[in-house]
C-alpha cells in the first residue's frame, strides 16, 4: 500500500513540475524575443541615420557632418523607440 501511493505521489509531482518547467521555458522564449525586438529596434534606426548622413554627405559633398548629425539622430531615435516599445511592453504585462 505504501509503495502505491508513493508511485501514485510521485507521478503527481512530475505532472506538477513538467507543467512549471513548460511555463517556465514559454516564459523565457518571450523575454528572449522582447530582447531581441529591443536590440533591433536600437540598432535599425543607427543603421538608418547612418545610411541616410552617407548619402546625404555624398550628394552635398560636406563629409563627413551629415554622417556624424544623422548617427545622433538615428541612436535619440533607436532610444526612443526602445523607451516606447519597452513601456507598451509594460503596460501589456
Amino acid at each position: 500500500m505504501d509503495d502505491k501511493d508513493f508511485k501514485t505521489r510521485l507521478k503527481i509531482a512530475k505532472k506538477e513540475f513538467l507543467k512549471n518547467n513548460s511555463e517556465e521555458k514559454e516564459k523565457r522564449g518571450l523575454f528572449m524575443g522582447s530582447a531581441f525586438r529591443l536590440g533591433t529596434e536600437l540598432v535599425a534606426a543607427v543603421v538608418v541615420g547612418t545610411i541616410i548622413g552617407f548619402i546625404l554627405d555624398n550628394w552635398f559633398g560636406t563629409k563627413p557632418w551629415f554622417i556624424i548629425i544623422f548617427f545622433f539622430i538615428g541612436v535619440i531615435a533607436g532610444i526612443m523607440n526602445v523607451i516606447r516599445v519597452a513601456n507598451n511592453m509594460q503596460k501589456k504585462d
